[in-house]
């Protein structure tokens, strides 16, 4: 089986020795992202509300280019700074998969890159 990278230009270059995604066979793994603006590279943090949302657009962006989408996420894995954000950032996750929800996890975690309070991966099977 060769794996297969995907890279948009929709979404954040990666900052770092990873990919945005891989695609191996038919199951897509997607690299954790942050809320920053694949055009300005600006972080998008107004409130976590916001922040969520950028997340979620960036991971809609890598899924699209490997002609995935949110229907085909099996696996979600949600890092938040802080557990007392968890029900808003949960509201925002939530209105992408109306649905049929994948399997997930939150994790509260100490630091996430950029300083950002929100990251989320994802894994796609077609």
């Amino acid at each position: 089986m060769t794996n297969r990278i995907i890279f948009t230009a929709e979404a954040p270059a990666p900052i770092g020795p990873y990919s945005q995604a891989v695609l191996a066979g038919n199951t897509l793994y997607v690299s954790g992202q942050i809320p920053l603006d694949a055009e300005s590279g600006e972080l998008i943090n107004e409130n976590i509300t916001e922040e969520t949302h950028a997340v979620m657009k960036n991971l809609e962006a890598v899924l699209r280019a490997a002609g995935f989408g949110f229907s085909d996420v099996v696996k979600c894995s949600i890092f938040i700074k802080s557990m007392d954000d968890f029900a808003t950032i949960n509201d925002a996750y939530g209105q992408y998969f109306k649905t049929n929800p994948p399997a997930r996890e939150t994790v509260e975690v100490s630091k996430l890159p950029k300083n950002v309070n929100v990251e989320i991966s994802c894994i796609a099977v077609k």
